[in-house]
């Protein structure tokens, strides 16, 4: 019989896993750095809630999403006061800017001289835009920076909601298209595109079908999400649909929410994908009657004990004996909770049974350790706390 590996990996990308599908190959663009497309890994988005004009805020705010894992940025323009403070804005911020332009097209020239990574626009807000594309072309490839035509469900073009009588998933994509198609005629294709609705089941509709009908990559995104629990649903069986297609080159999620939680829930259905290394994750039982333990509680504890612990380590924390072995043995670290008591499992085998109440630090001692010996840096709270290494007999 061959023997099977259950334990802590030796290299980082042993822990990745195989995609649902392969990824659609689209074009490639480069965003300040960091490539869109093509292949490149999905990239997270968040936008900013601050005024853009208020300068501090703002690249405050970017610096508590950067910090969360956050690789692009988009920051609203919608006065004079807030184009006048991209060009600090972009040069400062730690990941690329995107600026965000409604209603008046002078601010996309001026986020382009601003040195803006990426300009989104949304023709269906914007007045005379076609009007204006050979401008805005031209001044973007002389700039090397692209454009991503967003189109929402909620300003989509009066003639296309004449046409079609609301903003269904052929909406979308036309509109998406025939702006595109503007953009080619003046040879520029450096272009993404979005096409969001608040509805999943349009949203996703209009996905597949913008994806059968252009190479270019895509932005992904419910839009009017709603509040943190709602918002997150929707996001994640959106996304989860279309990611597992091969759909999909950059997210965003929108919340009701601060900005850093749209950042963590949209590295999560990343990694949940196996589209992302995983990091820390956390396996634990829903509790039933079965449980001995309180396993909320523990989990609760043994999350935020670990909290910015850099790297991919799987810990089970599990409250009863039916799968609570199995469980904690198949991953990196785990404990088998029962009778007041844990059973501690590292790399598959059990070094030692503590009380209920050290499971808590034993599970993070175990873990530093871990950590440790596949050479992380580790932040400084998380410093000293490695337990003493445990031979099994």
């Amino acid at each position: 019989m061959t023997a099977v590996n259950l334990g802590i990996p030796t290299k980082r990308h042993d822990h990745e896993i195989e995609p649902l599908a392969p990824r659609k190959q689209t074009r490639q663009l480069n965003v300040g750095g960091v490539l869109v497309g093509g292949g490149a890994p999905i990239s997270v988005q968040s936008m900013t809630t601050t005024r853009t004009s208020d300068i501090g805020a703002t690249l405050q705010q970017i610096a508590e999403l950067t910090a969360t894992g956050c690789q692009i940025v988009r920051v609203a323009c919608p006065t004079q006061d807030d184009a006048d403070a991209l060009k600090v804005i972009a040069k400062q911020s730690q990941i690329p800017v995107i600026a965000d332009i409604h209603f008046q097209p002078k601010y996309v020239f001026a986020a382009i001289d601003a040195g803006c990574a990426a300009v989104r626009v949304n023709p269906g807000n914007i007045k005379q835009f076609d009007d204006r594309v050979g401008e805005i072309a031209r001044a973007a490839k002389d700039a090397g920076t692209p454009i991503r035509i967003g189109v929402n469900a909620g300003s989509l073009d009066k003639r296309l909601l004449q046409k079609y009588g609301k903003a269904t998933p052929e909406a979308l994509v036309e509109s998406a298209l025939w702006e595109a198609s503007l953009f080619e005629e003046h040879d520029f294709r450096d272009i993404k595109i979005s096409v969001k609705h608040n509805d999943p089941v349009v949203m996703v509709k209009a996905y597949r079908l913008l994806s059968e009908q252009c190479d270019y990559p895509l932005h992904l995104g419910v839009t009017e999400a709603g509040p943190a629990f709602q918002g997150t649903i929707k996001s994640a069986a959106a996304f989860g649909a279309l990611l597992s297609e091969g759909i999909g080159d950059t997210i965003r999620v929108s919340l009701s929410a601060p900005p850093v939680e749209e950042v963590k829930v949209g590295n999560q259905i990343l990694e949940s994908l196996g589209l992302r290394e995983r990091g820390l994750e956390i396996v634990s039982c829903p509790s039933c009657g079965r449980a001995q333990v309180d396993v909320y509680t523990l989990a609760e504890q043994v999350t935020a004990g670990l909290e910015g612990l850099p790297v991919p380590l799987r810990v089970a924390v599990m409250g009863c004996v039916v799968n609570g072995p199995g469980e904690a043995r198949e991953a990196d670290l785990g404990v088998a909770s029962g009778n007041g008591k844990g059973q501690i499992f590292v790399k598959g085998e059990v070094i030692r049974t503590v009380p209920e109440s050290q499971i808590v630090e034993t599970l993070i001692e175990e873990a530093v350790r871990l950590a440790e010996e596949m050479g992380a840096e580790l932040p400084e709270e998380l410093r000293g706390l490695a337990g003493p290494v445990v031979k099994v007999h």
